[in-house]
């Protein structure tokens, strides 16, 4: 099965190239024939170096593409990276691989091996592991799903973490169904028309590891988007 992994970025250049190939090494060692998966940077209209040092990286890395998006928004971002591949597998993780790398390995096995359509990390699961998470920052998480849960009648327990895997082929059917949003929401959309649609979804707990100091989340100015987006995806809810 081929894959492409999305990373979002905006402004990234402190980061990239270490993260970039940190991924790249792993992928090599776990997927040897390097025919068969590409590392995608989706570029979100950074203002710094990060498309440079991007590019240069693709020079080095076959493997490494650059997606170049002008304007901000991580579902825009992952909507053009995904409608431009041609993989049978197509996912995303943050470039602070806030999640372990480990878990791609599983992913990966869920939707080649297990016939999944749809696999995503959940840091709200019995048995995952959450490290250096503030109070505020689970406590905030913990309420803004349980109101998806309950205003959208979803059963999914994390809708926010960036690390979702799904089959190329569903996505069409996904987007049609009110995964449309341009910003961080699209994640949850993606699992929302997902369960309504009655695709194989499987929830895997995960080793997450915050990186609040290097977090560009405004939290309240987030939530407001997500209120919105709530209201407007609940309207396409069979």
């Amino acid at each position: 099965m081929t894959f492409d992994i999305t990373i979002p970025v905006l402004n990234e250049e402190a980061t990239l190239d270490q993260q970039v190939r940190l991924l790249h090494d792993f992928l090599c060692t776990h997927f040897t024939d390097r025919s068969l998966w590409k590392i995608v940077v989706a570029d979100n209209g950074s203002t710094d170096h990060t498309p440079q040092i991007a590019e240069q990286l693709c020079h080095e890395l076959p493997e490494l593409q650059l997606v170049r998006v002008p304007e901000k928004g991580v579902g825009l971002a992952l909507k053009t990276s995904w409608g431009q591949s041609k993989a049978d597998m197509v996912g995303y993780m943050d470039l602070d691989m806030a999640t372990d790398l480990k878990h791609f390995v599983e992913a990966h096995r869920a939707i080649a091996e297990q016939n999944y359509d749809l696999v995503y990390g959940s840091r709200l699961h019995r048995q995952s592991k959450v490290v250096g998470r503030t109070l505020v920052r689970e406590i905030t998480s913990r309420v803004f799903n349980f109101i998806i849960q309950s205003y959208l009648g979803v059963h999914f327990s994390d809708g926010m973490c960036g690390f979702k895997w799904l089959k190329r082929q569903h996505l069409p059917t996904l987007m049609e169904g009110g995964a449309v949003s341009n910003g961080w929401f699209f994640s949850t959309e993606l699992l929302s028309v997902a369960e309504w649609k009655g695709l194989k979804m499987y929830e895997l707990p995960v080793l997450w590891t915050d990186d609040a100091a290097n977090s560009k989340v405004n939290i309240p100015k987030l939530a407001k988007q997500y209120l919105r987006a709530m209201a407007v995806l609940k309207q396409r809810k069979p």
